[in-house]
């Protein structure tokens, strides 16, 4: 965990909630792509049935 030190840093210099906060967007930034590619999926494939009639 080379963050750690680094975190700590970011919570001496601007305080604790700033640095609670950036933490929490740079985790959870990797996540929210993931979904936001997984709903882009589940868009094309529910388009898909509907333009086939929803049956194979």
């Amino acid at each position: 965990m080379d963050d750690i030190p680094s975190f700590v840093q970011i919570i001496a210099n601007v305080g604790f909630p700033i640095g609670v906060s950036l933490y929490l967007l740079v985790r959870f930034e990797k996540k929210i792509d993931i979904l936001s590619d997984t709903i882009g999926k589940l868009i094309d494939v529910i388009n898909n049935n509907t333009n086939t009639g929803g049956r194979k």
